[in-house]
């Protein structure tokens, strides 16, 4: 059988990066032939498209982008873990969002709910999900007991973080963020020295991002998009076998009640020296949570499925 040649846009934004890796991974396991058009780096994409290919694959909008303003004649697979009706999907969204009631054009949703509130003909839900053979337990003895990684973009998430560290001086944090973030954050912050002590930096690649997910024992989430979903964090940190604290989401009923959530500051600060001291427990989560998600958010098995959808 013909290998399909398929075109990845890997964009610029870190998550979509990341998002997109795994996907592109999927591909590859899949037997795919896979060509990569970096828009941070890449200058060359009329020499690329010159190529013939059997789908092109994007995350958010860049690869749909791409496919019409170029007038290509193949299908396109278009991943969104932001809301597509929003600005964070791209600054074009509404030139190119009625391109997604095509034919060819086919949308998988991160959220549940929001991909039930859509209407396109090629819609899907599909959750996150992680290349297993990246995200994995190096078997190290985390240097961190606490990690973040994400915007502090908002006076709740700045000021919940900040309180957090001062009400947990004890233990070890690691936050990472683009410098850009992190130099926002420091501006606004009521005590900027706290974010000093805790930004290692910002990873825009899957090697790097589950070596720092293993250098911690404990990833908290708070979810910023969507409505029911998890973000693409939960799934590198299960596959890492270490412990996810996620905010509550309705989608932590795909982990069949295994996975915990935090209610509310107190709660989290709770959790987090719960699971700090008792070890029998935290290995408990972390192994099913990781064999939960190894079973139904791994690349190969989540594209194979893409690529029967995909006509």
């Amino acid at each position: 059988m013909k290998k399909k040649r398929i075109l990845a846009i890997l964009p610029e934004s870190i998550g979509g990066r990341l998002t997109t890796s795994s996907i592109i991974d999927g591909y590859k396991q899949n037997g795919c032939d896979v060509t990569v058009y970096d828009e941070l780096f890449d200058k060359n994409l009329s020499k690329v498209l010159k190529k013939e290919y059997s789908q092109i694959l994007g995350y958010d909008f860049s690869g749909l982008k791409i496919k019409v303003d170029n007038n290509l004649k193949i299908p396109s697979v278009n991943y969104f873990s932001d809301d597509i009706r929003s600005k964070t999907s791209g600054p074009d969204w509404e030139k190119y969002i009625k391109y997604l009631e095509e034919d060819d054009n086919y949308t998988f949703y991160w959220d549940q709910a929001l991909t039930s509130y859509e209407t396109f003909k090629n819609i899907h839900y599909m959750p996150h999900f992680v290349n297993f053979d990246v995200y994995k337990d190096y078997g190290i003895e985390p240097t961190f007991d606490l990690m973040f990684a994400g915007r502090l973009d908002t006076d709740y998430r700045l000021s919940f973080f900040e309180e957090l560290i001062l009400k947990l001086p004890h233990l070890r944090v690691a936050w990472y963020a683009i410098d850009k973030h992190y130099q926002d954050a420091k501006k606004r912050a009521q005590f900027p020295e706290i974010l000093d002590l805790c930004y290692q930096g910002f990873i825009d690649n899957e090697e790097d991002m589950a070596k720092a997910i293993n250098n911690a024992k404990i990833v908290f989430n708070m979810n910023s998009q969507g409505i029911s979903s998890l973000n693409y964090r939960t799934f590198q940190t299960v596959a890492c076998k270490r412990l996810m604290l996620s905010d509550y989401r309705e989608e932590l009923a795909l982990f069949e009640g295994h996975m915990p959530f935090y209610e509310d500051f107190s709660d989290l600060i709770f959790k987090i020296e719960s699971y700090l001291e008792d070890k029998e427990a935290y290995d408990q989560v972390v192994n099913s949570c990781y064999n939960i998600a190894r079973q139904s958010h791994n690349s190969k098995d989540c594209v194979r499925y893409m690529l029967k959808v995909v006509k």
